[in-house]
């Protein structure tokens, strides 16, 4: 028996810098204040919340996409942990839709993917009702348009479904599963 491997982030996009720390007590219980800049990130594979000490001299700013993997990295001294959404600031917290679709965007190929191949999660629901501004009506379209030939990029997807804007949807989906709002997780990692 083989056991799973950890997969870890390796880019990750900033969300805000705290060049001075953060003072006080965190939700997680972990040291409350860390000398030297911070910065929150977010990744780019599995959308996971990060929190980092970044190198002395370095100043970043938010949407500077950043090397966070187990290599020497350039910007980032260490990888604090995994945070939840509670534990963004309120600024990191602003950003992360605006990133998140850059993210969702620069992934067009593994997005169009999930549309190609999505199945159903449970007797009654489909993986793509899990998206929001999609129901029944769109999810057939959807269906039956891959069925014909499969999606290509968004442009094709979007003329051939109606369906709204599909990076905005993936986006507030992403969204939702951060902040913790969803039973089922499509495009996240467990907090």
């Amino acid at each position: 028996m083989t056991m799973m491997e950890k997969r870890y982030e390796e880019y990750a996009l900033v969300l805000d810098f705290l060049s001075h720390g953060r003072p006080g007590i965190r939700v997680s219980g972990r040291a409350g204040y860390r000398a030297g800049a911070l910065v929150q990130l977010v990744g780019e594979e599995f959308f996971t919340l990060l929190e980092a000490l970044v190198k002395d001299g370095s100043s970043l700013k938010p949407h500077d996409r950043v090397y966070v993997g187990k290599n020497a990295r350039e910007e980032i001294t260490y990888i604090i942990g995994r945070i939840g959404y509670d534990e963004l600031t309120a600024a990191a917290r602003n950003e992360l839709p605006a990133v998140i679709s850059r993210i969702v965007l620069s992934r067009e190929e593994w997005v169009i993917n999930f549309f190609n191949t999505a199945r159903a999660v449970t007797p009654r629901m489909h993986a793509l009702e899990l998206i929001p501004g999609i129901g029944k009506k769109y999810m057939w379209q959807v269906i039956n348009e891959r069925e014909k030939k499969t999606f290509e990029n968004f442009d094709e997807l979007q003329k051939r479904t109606d369906l709204p804007n599909p990076v905005k949807l993936i986006t507030k989906r992403v969204l939702e599963e951060l902040v913790g709002d969803s039973k089922y997780r499509l495009f996240t990692r467990a907090q």
